[in-house]
């Protein structure tokens, strides 16, 4: 007859499996939402296209932004430069954050144009006019005053062409990742044109991502509330187009956003497309007129970020664009994932460590579920002392399953046990589980953060092997035997919750419970120690409330 432990191990296999399948197989082709989307027809618009001028790849990096004129930028956390050719944004390097951890050479995410890791941004307007000139990648800029932007000197870019049509370009930076363009376009003719005004990211190839279903990387937008997510293989077979009248679009990393944010309150269109190259677009669907002798001017936002929570959320909050914390993937469990992740921080602050952090918030959440568990725990102390009874009814019984089973639901009615209470703890922690990993998976504020001793990233799984004693003996060991210190102190602490627990009386179940610590350790040795701190820490506060309860818990049963 199953007890209680029967069901707990099943549904504890069950998350893990689920766990290990959502983490570690690559993403199939996706059947959702996204993919009807693109088989809406486009509404009609007389909105020009833009530029698909294809660059031959050639050069170094260093030749690449050597080839034209520049006008370099800098703040406290980003440095980079604008290239005078096309007036793009081609050049940027995040000043606080390493390769790794071992090397001091910073992230660099965007490259000029005519490199194999090209990655840029431009704006400006486009006409439907063949006859008149407007800027395109070529067009040499030129600097009006001011030579390097920083937060508190703009610079402008202007351009006349031969129709009397000066077009400018006043850049702005913040303190932080935020590039404000105001664009504009000055007519000293006697004539009158229609402009439409654009943004537009590049990339040249496909980044380096772990194509895991936890995680997007790819080009990404909300549209009218809308949250769209296009992966690189989606946009080579199909291009995305839709129309809306706000939201944002980018391309997106694991740690890292590229992002343009359309002038507000104006009806765009907004497509993903792969010709030799990943293009992001939005242009507006409805003109600017330009009148004879007069002006018209255009605002638009771009934000190249590290995907810092209080970044994210404060771009959102203080430009008001809509939903634009979900560049962050939290994940289906949004719900649970952001909080946790803002008690992590919290206890961080407080703290100062986000391995101690990570256990403040276990102690949390086992306080919160300690009602839950002292009803489980109670309930399992009695199926221990229930043992010996239960053992003398399977041998009294042997030959009658069915009277053995009315005598089990008897005995279980008279003690007032339910076998299936031990289930609740293990099925409620299983949300948690996952957002715990989502929080550590996709935040860069974990990303490069040690805890104490051998621990240097807990975003990382645990560097030493049981393998090579944990570093004692001079050879390193394959990637499949990293079993490390901490997977091995989750498995003995599970291993000893177990002995806590009532022991199964059919042979082959013993069997399976003996070998399930070991099976969760080697699983879970690749996951971030992060979590498998939290694991143990949380196995510990439940053996001693397990220990606790038990000993206040005795039962008296007829012989």
């Amino acid at each position: 007859m199953d007890s209680k432990n029967v069901i707990a191990a099943i549904a504890l296999s069950s998350a893990v499996i689920v766990l290990y399948s959502l983490f570690f197989v690559p993403e199939q082709k996706k059947t959702n939402q996204n993919l009807v989307e693109k088989e809406k027809v486009e509404k009609n618009t007389d909105a020009p296209s833009l530029e698909q001028k294809e660059t031959e790849i050639t050069i170094s990096r260093n030749d690449a932004l050597k080839e034209s004129k520049r006008v370099e930028f800098e703040n406290d956390n980003i440095i980079g430069s604008i290239s005078l050719k096309g007036a793009s944004i081609d050049d940027l390097t995040f000043k606080n954050y390493k390769v790794n951890l071992d090397d001091e050479k910073k992230v660099t995410l965007l490259g000029p144009k005519n490199i194999k890791e090209g990655y840029l941004i431009d704006s400006g307007f486009v006409t439907s006019d063949r006859n008149i000139d407007v800027p395109n990648s070529d067009t040499i800029w030129s600097i009006v005053g001011n030579n390097k932007l920083t937060k508190n000197s703009p610079v402008i870019l202007s351009w006349m062409n031969k129709q009397g049509l000066k077009f400018e370009k006043k850049i702005s930076l913040d303190d932080k990742y935020l590039f404000t363009i105001k664009q504009k376009i000055t007519n000293n003719s006697s004539k009158k044109y229609d402009f439409y005004s654009y943004g537009q990211i590049i990339r040249n190839e496909i980044p380096e991502i772990i194509d895991f279903l936890i995680l997007h990387e790819g080009l990404i937008a909300t549209l009218d509330d809308e949250l769209i997510e296009e992966d690189y293989d989606d946009i080579q077979e199909k291009k995305f187009t839709k129309i809306a009248n706000k939201g944002w679009l980018g391309i997106s990393d694991k740690y890292w956003i590229t992002s343009l944010i359309p002038p507000k309150n104006k009806e765009f269109k907004t497509t993903f497309d792969y010709k030799k190259k990943f293009r992001a677009n939005f242009i507006a669907t409805e003109p600017l007129t330009l009148n004879e002798n007069s002006s018209i001017e255009e605002e638009l936002q771009i934000i190249v970020a590290a995907k810092r929570v209080d970044v994210i959320d404060g771009y959102a909050e203080t430009l008001n664009i809509d939903k634009f914390d979900l560049v962050i993937d939290w994940g289906f469990l949004y719900f649970i994932t952001k909080p946790l992740f803002y008690g992590i921080d919290y206890f961080f602050k407080l703290l100062g460590n986000y391995g101690l952090a990570i256990i403040a918030i276990t102690v949390c959440i086992r306080l919160a579920f300690f009602p839950l568990a002292n009803f489980s725990f109670r309930s399992m102390a009695k199926m221990k002392a229930l043992q010996p009874e239960m053992v003398r009814l399977k041998e009294l019984h042997k030959d009658d399953k069915m009277k053995l089973q009315q005598a089990m639901m008897a005995l279980y009615k008279k003690e007032k046990v339910n076998p299936m209470s031990g289930c609740l703890p293990i099925l409620v922690q299983i949300p948690v589980f996952f957002a715990l990993y989502k929080v550590l998976f996709v935040t860069i504020e974990m990303r490069q953060m040690p805890f104490y001793g051998w621990i240097r990233d807990l975003s990382e799984k645990d560097p030493t092997s049981l393998f090579n004693l944990f570093g004692l003996l001079p050879y390193d060991v394959p990637s499949f035997l990293v079993i490390g210190a901490w997977p091995v102190a989750m498995g003995v602490s599970m291993w000893i919750q177990q002995k806590l627990n009532p022991a199964p009386t059919d042979a082959m179940q013993a069997k399976i419970f003996a070998f399930f610590p070991l099976f969760l350790t080697v699983i879970l040795a690749p996951f971030p120690s992060g979590l498998v701190i939290y694991w143990t820490v949380n196995n510990i506060l439940t053996m001693a409330q397990q220990v606790f309860i038990m000993k206040r818990t005795t039962i008296k049963t007829a012989t």
